[in-house]
């Protein structure tokens, strides 16, 4: 039994990323949106650097173009729209950008109520 558990960690360590739990943070955005542009200057630029980027990297799709290949709690009316996807299914979202502060609080309740650890690698 202790080889079998043995075996079966090493197949996960080893799995290619797609069989690994995916989390990520769509972004719905569309053309001559205000404040995805006030999200630009704020945070697009730090995002990946963060813990929270690091643990679901950003991925942006326009809200009028092909819709990404996620199951959706709802429908997305607005933008920004910010969807954290984990294992193609919506677990968490923030319509709008309340701003810098707001955002990060948001997002981390986000993360917390879906009990997604942050990667603390770094």
């Amino acid at each position: 039994m202790a080889l079998l558990k043995t075996l079966i960690v090493l197949l996960l360590a080893f799995a290619p990323a797609g069989a690994r739990a995916e989390t990520l943070l769509l972004m719905a955005e569309e053309d001559g949106c205000h404040w995805c542009a006030k999200w630009n200057k704020e945070i697009a630029h730090i995002y990946p650097k963060t813990v929270e980027g690091k643990t679901a990297p950003l991925k942006r799709y326009d809200l009028h173009g092909e819709t990404p290949d996620v199951t959706f709690e709802k429908k997305v009316r607005f933008t920004p729209t910010f969807i954290l996807v984990h294992n193609g299914a919506e677990v968490g979202r923030i319509e709008g950008y309340p701003g810098e502060d707001f955002f990060w609080s948001l997002l981390n309740m986000m993360f917390s109520q879906a009990n997604i650890p942050l990667d603390q690698t770094g």
